[in-house]
């Protein structure tokens, strides 16, 4: 059995379980699942792991042409979503830019690898050095290990969190943005930098993933609208989950979480795979749509 160690994160926060990785998984990890709505498995990627896939965003943001395509992503406004360059990043790998790098006249404010929020959304199908990374044993492993039967890979990002400006991600579900009949998305999230209290970690709500899920992000007559399923507040995201490089969170489609601004010197790079099952109905009215001749893929 893998070695489970529970400790706090902070003095004064909540007790959050964790995990070490060995190459297997067991039913503790399956226990706390299931009633945390998130794992986190310490370890499960190597350093060297974390600085290839770190190496190959740099390259992906230097291929970026910054002038051809200045879409800023907003996690509060979703101002992004009407923008064509945005909904095709769903079969292709794309750069969108934080809320403050560009200045009154649209110009970049500060260096081009300073100003992506994130790369998305095909990173996992069309990048050799994403993919084998994404399709690996032991992600396949954790998968079934959180109760999914035939996992299928619908979207990845590469989320930068910028120093002085990485933005905040105001408490939400997964779901509201993948939703499935039964709903079965679940989150996959890779520190590939350390996660800390300083430059934006992600806090999330214990057990908030047994409520209904609130909203949908949903196509209402060729436009995204945010559509009210349930008018109760989400539970509050307190518990942060601190990330050492390396670290693997995973997370319940219905789990409310959230992170702050980064105002620190120092970046928070993270890779996050959304996977849904093969057997669920996926919504003709989400967001993400790809085409036929992309299938979506497993392990």
């Amino acid at each position: 059995m893998a070695n489970t160690r529970i400790k706090s994160d902070t003095e004064n926060s909540p007790v959050a379980r964790r995990f070490a990785w060995q190459h297997k998984t067991n039913e503790a990890m399956t226990q706390a699942f299931a009633e945390d709505g998130y794992l986190i498995i310490e370890d499960f990627a190597s350093a060297a792991t974390c600085d290839d896939l770190m190496a190959r965003a740099h390259s992906l943001i230097d291929a970026f042409d910054v002038d051809a395509h200045q879409v800023v992503f907003s996690a509060t406004a979703q101002s992004h979503a009407a923008d064509d360059y945005f909904r095709a990043s769903a079969h292709n790998i794309s750069c969108f830019l934080e809320e403050g790098a560009l200045d009154a006249d649209g110009q970049l404010n500060r260096d081009k690898h300073l100003a992506v929020n994130k790369i998305g959304h095909a990173i996992h199908d069309l990048d050799p050095v994403f993919s084998a990374f994404s399709h690996a044993e032991d992600l396949a492993a954790v998968a079934h290990c959180v109760g999914m039967q035939t996992p299928l890979q619908l979207q990845s990002m590469v989320i930068c969190k910028q120093p002085a400006i990485g933005g905040e991600v105001t408490s939400h579900q997964d779901s509201t943005f993948i939703y499935t009949e039964p709903e079965s998305c679940i989150g996959f999230w890779f520190a590939l930098e350390d996660a800390t209290l300083e430059n934006g970690c992600m806090y999330a709500a214990p057990g908030g993933h047994k409520a209904p899920l609130r909203t949908r992000f949903q196509n209402v007559d060729g436009h995204m609208q945010m559509i009210q399923l349930d008018d109760a507040d989400l539970p509050a995201a307190t518990v942060p989950l601190i990330a050492p490089k390396g670290t693997l969170i995973v997370l319940h489609g219905r789990l409310p979480h959230t992170s702050p601004p980064n105002v620190s010197a120092k970046s928070r790079y993270a890779y996050t795979i959304h996977m849904i099952e093969e057997s669920a109905h996926y919504a003709a009215d989400n967001w993400l749509q790809r085409p036929d001749h992309m299938p979506l893929k497993g392990f």
